[in-house]
């Protein structure tokens, strides 16, 4: 039940550029002083004591507490939450600021294993929890408002029920769990210490990865030949890793009973099974209409006779190379949240004053870009790797709609405030949506309009169909483990499966390009992750039609839907906007609007 906050990542989180400005740190203060603060000692002694105090007072006993007696024993285990967040989100923050510090890697390892420790005796709480009978928790709910505020929470506990295993087994698990966590600090440290050359210059892989999006075709080449290379030199580490975590998934799930390797990411995400088939089948009977019919344009735009992988985020011939300095990106995306609704300028605002924001690239720090909700009482914080690439701005809008949400979200404290995956890229996309609509609208001509909309059109196709090929190659992946150890060969030949699938025919694939999986983070972090965002894209896009077309009254639903946290299950959340994600049809309304893109652009053509 104790859940530490986790970074929600950003999947296509790539930049490059110089010159940028006065490119704000973190300040973690907020959280503790220092490594060594006073404050930092005195939340681990009163949470060693308060999960002391916890199991001694409630465990064996939940079944006989009152309504009252009940909810004081959730407020107790919030206010062990908070802690424990507070302590795990201060270390890890420290160290993704610069993963390849040993005494940071040290911080974080001492402290995972100091609070997997002290919380080793609530693991009672949920399994003692599933055990009472529905009618007694039912009565419990009716007889007190304050603890039925909680039943969202409680219900997704419960839907772990059918999976639940015996309590010394549930406690060796929690033991275990630092066990899979040092298996994706060694992720994180082999990809952050990747060292690439390209033209002579030494890069990391933001760098590396930020070279695809250059003008010279040549530069692009020689970037991912480059990450080839060096991917291919450290593959054995990658296909042990993933090789690792998918064994440890696959017990888990046996053990359990789970009938597929993707139950556990749908039962998180309080989502159904069917939604998400249906979302999947949805997309890949798209991808003609989407990327195979985008990519045949941008064949035709660059002059090629077929595209090469390292052409995939090429900038369009008739686009500027510009690099956006930080001033004006933050103007850029606080101009379109304001205009959006002022309340949601006023949030987004201290990201950039207060320290929550640590833009710049630098040596050993974590790639991509992420939000970080820490606890309820203090505040997000936002990492990029920001390069100055227009979309690096995108970045921003998508990662600061992530810290506006969960700053609304708070207000409904540790255990209703965490959203599903599923929903927790609503504002994160719909804040994109805006930005690129006010960018857009400002467009001086047709040509700086299309170069736009193709740029919308590739995030799109990212975010919708490059992770439901992602999501399918996950699929392959766990299934194939399940019939014994993986050779990096065999991974790489899952990747090439969906690879030409999703992108179509406009596409030849190098040499090489079949070891790319090995820099996805959610694949080792959190597996079956990616199809949230493919989730969120098709929502925001239904949602911004409900918008565009009635647009009165819109904000204060729009608000009180990210207020809600994870205190609603998606089809209460959708229905003041009159849709339904449960429904097959909703997917297409989403997917209708990347269509309708491509349209515009093909008339473009003439």
């Amino acid at each position: 039940m104790l859940r530490i906050p986790t970074p929600t990542y950003d999947a296509n989180a790539q930049s490059g550029g110089k010159n940028l400005g006065d490119l704000p740190e973190w300040d973690l203060t907020d959280l503790y002083p220092s490594d060594d603060a006073a404050e930092l000692k005195r939340d681990l002694d009163w949470l060693e004591e308060a999960c002391r105090s916890f199991a001694t007072d409630y465990d064996g006993k939940l079944a006989d507490l009152t309504a009252e007696e009940f909810l004081t024993a959730i407020h107790r285990h919030e206010k062990i939450e908070n802690i424990a967040g507070r302590i795990m989100s201060y270390a890890g923050l420290r160290y993704y600021q610069l993963t390849t510090d040993a005494k940071r890697a040290k911080f974080l390892s001492d402290h995972q294993e100091k609070i997997t420790n002290y919380t080793t005796p609530l693991v009672f709480f949920t399994l003692e929890l599933n055990r009472i009978d529905d009618a007694t928790v039912d009565a419990l709910f009716d007889a007190n408002a304050d603890l039925a505020r909680y039943k969202p929470a409680i219900r997704r506990i419960r839907a772990m029920k059918p999976y639940q295993l015996s309590d010394e087994m549930e406690k060796f698990l929690h033991d275990m769990g630092v066990v899979g966590d040092a298996w994706e600090r060694l992720f994180d440290e082999t990809i952050a210490g990747l060292e690439f050359e390209v033209d002579g210059e030494p890069l990391n892989i933001e760098g590396t990865l930020n070279l695809l999006t250059e003008q010279d075709r040549s530069t692009r080449e020689a970037a991912a030949r480059e990450l080839a290379a060096v991917f291919a030199e450290n593959i054995k580490i990658f296909a042990r890793v993933h090789n690792t975590q998918a064994k440890e998934k696959e017990v888990m799930d046996r053990w359990r009973g789970m009938p597929t390797a993707q139950t556990g990411r749908h039962l998180s995400n309080d989502v159904e099974p069917e939604v998400v088939e249906a979302l999947r089948n949805a997309v890949v009977a798209a991808y003609p209409k989407l990327s195979h019919r985008y990519y045949e344009l941008k064949r035709k735009w660059l002059g090629l006779d077929v595209m090469q992988v390292w052409d995939r985020n090429a900038p369009l011939p008739m686009e500027a190379t510009r690099i956006v300095n930080w001033d004006e990106a933050e103007q850029t995306v606080m101009n379109a949240y304001s205009e959006f609704d002022t309340r949601m300028g006023e949030i987004a605002k201290p990201f950039f004053t207060k320290g929550w924001i640590d833009a710049a690239v630098k040596p050993g720090k974590a790639p991509g870009a992420f939000a970080h909700p820490t606890v309820t009482d203090v505040h997000p914080y936002v990492m990029l790797n920001y390069l100055g690439k227009p979309r690096d701005v995108m970045t921003l809008a998508h990662e600061l709609g992530h810290g506006v949400h969960q700053v609304l979200a708070a207000e409904q404290g540790e255990m209703l405030a965490s959203t599903p995956l599923t929903l927790a890229e609503t504002a994160s996309v719909f804040g994109e949506m805006l930005t690129f609509r006010r960018m857009l609208d400002n467009a001086k001509d047709d040509a700086e309009k299309k170069v736009l909309l193709a740029g919308k059109v590739e995030d799109m196709i990212n975010t919708v169909v490059r992770q439901i090929a992602f999501y399918d190659f996950e699929c392959k992946l766990h299934e194939a483990r399940r019939g014994g150890e993986l050779t990096p060969d065999d991974i790489n030949a899952l990747w090439m499966s969906v690879q030409a699938e999703s992108l179509g025919p406009a596409f030849e694939f190098m040499e090489g390009y079949e070891t790319f999986w090995a820099y996805i983070p959610h694949f080792v972090h959190s597996p079956f992750y990616v199809y949230a965002y493919a989730f969120g894209d098709g929502l925001v896009n239904a949602l911004y039609a409900v918008y565009e077309e009635n647009p009165d009254g819109f904000q204060d639903k729009y608000f009180d839907m990210l207020k809600a946290g994870g205190s609603k299950h998606h089809k209460e959340l959708l229905a003041p906007f009159g849709l339904d994600a449960s429904d097959p049809k909703f997917w297409d309304k989403g997917l209708s609007m990347i269509s309708g893109f491509i349209d515009e652009l093909e008339a473009m053509e003439g």
